[in-house]
């Protein structure tokens, strides 16, 4: 298998690492509770998951998908009102998820179902992540990804084929 591109090849059917990752993610988004988008991040180190997280309201808070946020319980457009939005984003759940267990996130590789917004790629440079690999593309601003870049932070597409 080449490694390098995260496909398996015909002599190896075994997904390559990307694909293993991404695939799993996708899977992880199947317990996101926010009732207006499914996001999910897993954060790898040494070829190894260490946290998971998907998009929903906080810990002991109503599920979003049963009225607990009421933004997204509203007819209001997609992308307005965001301040208003008590989810949590699948990155800032998985980077909260490790803290909460005492795991390291430094020199890890992010892997989301969906680019990162401008608040979760600080949370991601601030944990010491080291690359964000993620599938389809959500308003990924020039300026979070001009952070992420100077920051040192590798940005990937990965799309399951």
């Amino acid at each position: 298998m080449d490694e390098t591109d995260g496909h398996a090849h015909v002599a190896d059917n075994r997904p390559g690492w990307d694909e293993y990752f991404m695939r799993i993610a996708h899977v992880v988004k199947l317990r996101a509770n926010c009732s207006r988008r499914k996001v999910a991040a897993v954060i790898v180190k040494d070829k190894r998951i260490i946290s998971t997280g998907y998009n929903g309201t906080p810990r002991g808070v109503k599920n979003c998908f049963d009225g607990g946020c009421k933004r997204c319980s509203s007819d209001v457009p997609s992308g307005s009102d965001l301040g208003e939005c008590i989810c949590s984003h699948a990155e800032e759940n998985s980077i909260t998820q490790a803290a909460y267990h005492g795991i390291s996130t430094k020199d890890a590789t992010i892997y989301v179902t969906l680019s990162p917004c401008l608040t979760c790629a600080k949370m991601i440079i601030n944990s010491g992540i080291r690359e964000v690999v993620y599938d389809e593309e959500y308003k990924f601003t020039p300026q979070t990804r001009d952070i992420l870049t100077q920051a040192g932070v590798i940005l990937r597409r990965f799309t399951i084929a």
